[in-house]
């Protein structure tokens, strides 16, 4: 049996969407640019989309510029923020996905960059961002929704009402929570959230940005008037078509879904928590203030420790050990280090799909018991 539990990398494409991108691309070739039929047909496909999609977050489909993904997504509102608006100041965390916190680095010849303090479960210091908000700079924001690695969320209407009493923009990394919550733009207040279509079963390699529409950004890519001049280039109107569809489907079903997930999480954390009798989580595993997608372990430690995340592979389960964007780095999970967490003990971050079935985590879990079966014999 193989089982496939590393979703917050990644997750399967949904047959609908499947299907929704082969008749794009076989029927759909025109360039969207073009003003002939072939290119006016496409240009229709595309905005149909657009319109799709806004519906969904109660936004305006101007307020929607496609991109590449999550990573492209988060670089041009940081970007756009200091060359636009005339940010001097960014405060972000040690715990947000590379997309962020590396831009932030980028940009440090430019702008001052604070970090705000976090608890050990990943909870943002509400007190210490306001103090770091109490200054007379044009001010940034930037703070992911849920985190990749430990699941833990923040308020996005408390974190705004912050923002807005100090006349401070506020960006938010939503990649791991678009298509997995509802988001009511009409009703929170923000300038700019992401997305990437491959966290909720679309495709890899596309994804938006929205912009509040008192904004305006500048682009990463020029040389096209594509995207209201907003981000040169040929749309990838297949993957835009399929986004559309993998938010129509998160939507369609999107309470059940998060039923059915939580109730798997729920019920891993139970079995671990009665096998290992000093089994630890890493973030906040109350329902109220965590990913439901998102589990991740800190298992005994003991004379094999290292080699748990192989084991599993072998055996057929596939988990990760942070964010799959940091595969290769021999420097360890900078979320986990930015907790405190203890680096000496293996942890495993299991990250669930509506897919994902009881009899798959029965099996994840028969696995992890023989190898401390076999390394405690």
């Amino acid at each position: 049996m193989a089982v496939y539990l590393d979703n917050a990398a990644t997750t399967p494409v949904a047959p609908e969407v499947v299907d929704v991108m082969i008749t794009t691309l076989r029927d759909h070739y025109g360039n969207p640019s073009s003003s002939h039929s072939y290119g006016r047909k496409v240009k229709a496909l595309l905005e149909t989309s657009r319109r799709s999609i806004a519906k969904h977050l109660n936004c305006q489909p101007s307020e929607l510029i496609f991109t590449s993904g999550g990573t492209e997504a988060d670089n041009m509102a940081l970007q756009s923020a200091t060359s636009q608006l005339g940010v001097t100041h960014i405060i972000t965390s040690e715990l947000e996905h590379h997309a962020v916190g590396h831009t932030a680095v980028a940009l440090m010849d430019k702008v001052k960059v604070s970090y705000v303090r976090v608890c050990n479960k990943g909870h943002v210091d509400l007190a210490h961002l306001e103090e770091l908000l109490q200054s007379d700079e044009k001010t940034l924001v930037s703070l992911m929704h849920a985190n990749n690695e430990i699941g833990t969320k923040i308020d996005l209407y408390k974190v705004s009402a912050l923002c807005r009493k100090y006349g401070a923009w506020f960006h938010s990394d939503t990649v791991q929570t678009m298509g997995h919550y509802r988001f009511d733009l009409q009703d929170l207040d923000i300038d700019f959230i992401t997305c990437a279509a491959h966290k909720f079963h679309g495709p890899k390699g596309v994804g938006f940005l929205y912009v509040n529409k008192n904004i305006k950004v500048e682009p990463l890519i020029h040389g096209g008037a594509q995207e209201r001049g907003f981000r040169g280039g040929t749309e990838n109107t297949a993957g835009i078509a399929g986004l559309a569809k993998a938010m129509d489907l998160a939507h369609d079903g999107m309470e059940e879904h998060q039923k059915h997930v939580q109730e798997i999480k729920t019920y891993m954390i139970e079995q671990l928590k009665s096998y290992f009798p000093n089994i630890e989580f890493h973030g906040d595993i109350d329902p109220k203030h965590s990913l439901y997608t998102v589990l991740n372990v800190c298992f005994p430690a003991n004379e094999k420790s290292s080699m748990l995340l192989f084991t599993l592979d072998l055996k057929g389960v596939a988990v990760s050990g942070g964010s799959a964007c940091s595969s290769g780095a021999s420097t360890g999970s900078h979320v986990l280090r930015g907790i405190n967490a203890d680096m000496k003990r293996p942890n495993a971050r299991f990250s669930f799909s509506r897919y994902t079935t009881r009899e798959e985590i029965d099996f994840a879990l028969e696995q992890v018991k023989a190898c401390y079966e076999k390394t405690l014999a």
